[in-house]
């Protein structure tokens, strides 16, 4: 029943993904860059199709854009329906606008019907990690959240800071550095968010959507550099060696051991190190590396898995630099706690799923996302999932307009209930 009512506003899902691919084209993918002038436009061709379809559209301090009714616009408390519109380089079309999308068509679905409950969409800024080496920019100013290290990070392309980029938006940074949400968090009655899956788990179950229960938290370190002694490959012995190279790949074996280990012991840990490189202005095949730089990306569901795996991570550091004659800086750590949803939202969103005619079907997320930034502020958050082949950040994201309706008809499903 509830699918039938929302055929009507599949069209309109599809147009404003195909436009929106049109506009960030990047190789094989799309690029919308964290507080780029690609995200800005994004961003207004959404404030465009909201007010054609006579919703409000309006912006917080950090240029977040908000979506209502507009009899809601000036609610005291409200729902939020949100998530990014921030891409990775060369990556998929849903991402993060998946869930933007789905928060705009529960207003055109509540508007329909009348729907009393406030309820308004959240198109989130900066979202990604990959242009400032730091996650959830947009949610962590809005809530208060924002470290002065992130402000000054670097942008991966023009080395500019985070502060800089927000400066040539116009947004006035210093309620941000001092860590004041910029919205009164206590009006906000709960956020919810759609994404798609970034793991196999629903294809494989041959699932289209689930409640997400937790997210992973993080710690990161966007360039550990590991320092030894260059000279000539074929002259130098090995135990007169002081190699970078086999220091990190021996860093890098021990914490995959370690890896092994806890899930072996069921503990919940993934750890990636995706850029990993030496100097190329100096680095040739018949020379010892000077040095390496990699990066590091731990995270657990579970406080103590992460606290063990940095102590675990800088007692190996110590030990190898040692042996090897090497010496490590991991730089900055770039932290991210672990969120549990909202039980009562869950259970919610469960019940919905069943009155959509789906069995109820719950998960954790791998990945992290801005609804985790929102509950370590105190807001009751929760997410549902949408099936989706070949992963995220890439640009094979395959995700079926069918699967993301049934989606959005749970979060629908949910506020009505909840408008009762």
């Amino acid at each position: 029943m509830m699918m039938d009512k929302l055929a009507p506003l599949t069209l309109l899902a599809q147009q404003i993904f195909k436009d929106l691919r049109a506009m960030s084209p990047d190789g094989a993918g799309v690029s919308r860059p964290a507080y780029s002038s690609v995200e800005t436009q994004a961003l207004d061709y959404l404030a465009a199709f909201a007010r054609a379809q006579g919703l409000a559209v309006d912006a917080d301090a950090a240029r977040n854009l908000w979506f209502s009714l507009p009899e809601h616009r000036a609610a005291e408390r409200f729902m939020v329906v949100g998530s990014h519109v921030d891409t990775v380089p060369e990556g998929g079309n849903f991402d993060g606008l998946a869930g933007v999308v789905a928060g705009l068509l529960v207003l055109i679905r509540g508007r329909e019907k009348g729907l009393r409950l406030p309820v308004k969409c959240l198109a989130l800024r900066g979202e990604e990690s990959a242009w400032f080496g730091s996650c959830y920019l947009g949610s962590k100013a809005l809530t208060g959240q924002m470290t002065a290290a992130e402000l000054a990070a670097p942008h991966k392309g023009d080395d500019r800071s985070l502060a800089d980029h927000m400066a040539a938006l116009g947004i006035d940074r210093a309620p941000i550095a001092a860590g004041q949400p910029l919205i009164a968090l206590e009006r906000i009655l709960g956020y919810v968010e759609l994404h798609i899956e970034q793991g196999p788990l629903l294809v494989e179950r041959d699932i289209p959507a689930a409640v997400v229960t937790g997210i992973r938290g993080n710690i990161r370190y966007r360039s550990v550099t590991c320092t030894g002694e260059g000279g000539h490959s074929g002259a130098v012995p090995r135990a007169y060696r002081h190699d970078p190279v086999l220091a990190m790949a021996d860093l890098l074996t021990r914490l995959d051991d370690s890896w092994l280990h806890i899930l072996q012991t069921g503990g919940d840990l993934v750890l990636t190190s995706g850029v990993v490189g030496t100097d190329p202005a100096r680095h040739a095949i018949a020379r010892i590396a000077d040095s390496i730089s990699f990066s590091l990306d731990i995270r657990s569901q579970n406080t103590e898995v992460l606290d063990h795996m940095r102590d675990y991570l800088h007692e190996e550091m110590a030990d190898i630099a040692r042996v090897r004659g090497v010496r490590f800086d991991t730089g900055p750590e770039i932290p991210a706690a672990p969120a549990l949803m909202d039980d009562t939202m869950v259970a919610g969103l469960m019940a919905a799923m069943g009155r959509t005619g789906i069995a109820p079907f719950s998960m954790a997320s791998g990945a992290g996302h801005d609804a985790a930034v929102f509950a370590q502020a105190g807001v009751p958050a929760a997410m549902v999932f949408v099936r989706n082949r070949n992963g995220s950040h890439n640009p094979r994201e395959a995700m079926e307009i069918s699967d993301f309706m049934v989606g959005t008809a749970i979060i629908s499903a949910y506020l009505e209930a909840a408008d009762t």
